[in-house]
């Protein structure tokens, strides 16, 4: 996923405010479920809710107003009721790494107890585990 960097997204010094780093992790994890047919709001539908449980985050070299970042999610690992991301964000034009990122997910009932993941989910997703 592909994110310009407005001047909303940055701080007084004209680098990207560290909490929004968090906001373009979950559009790339979005972007990656929808790419093999796995839709956020269809889950919450049929009684699923995911939430960050665990989040690692490593801020690597600053990002700054008019660069375009590259977003990755990859799938690290699958467990019963977890999906465990490795993620990157990179400043297109140089490769250059802005951060590195392993963000836990787990899958909740619609009154937030653990649940496990669904048979549709875990089989749509397990060729994507690296």
């Amino acid at each position: 996923m592909e994110k310009r960097i407005y001047y909303h997204d940055t701080d007084a010094g004209g680098v990207v405010y560290y909490g929004r780093y968090l906001n373009y992790l979950e559009e790339a994890r979005t972007e990656f479920l929808e790419q093999r047919g796995l839709s956020v709001e269809e889950f919450q539908k049929k009684g699923n809710l995911y939430a960050v449980r665990q989040c690692t985050i490593i801020y690597r070299s600053p990002a700054r107003y008019g660069e375009i970042l590259s977003c990755t999610a990859e799938l690290k690992k699958m467990t019963a009721a977890q999906l465990i991301f490795a993620q990157k964000i990179i400043e297109k034009s140089t490769d250059r790494l802005i951060v590195e990122a392993e963000v836990n997910l787990v899958c909740l009932t619609l009154d937030f107890k653990p649940s496990a993941l669904p048979e549709d989910m875990r089989a749509k997703l397990s060729a994507a585990i690296s």
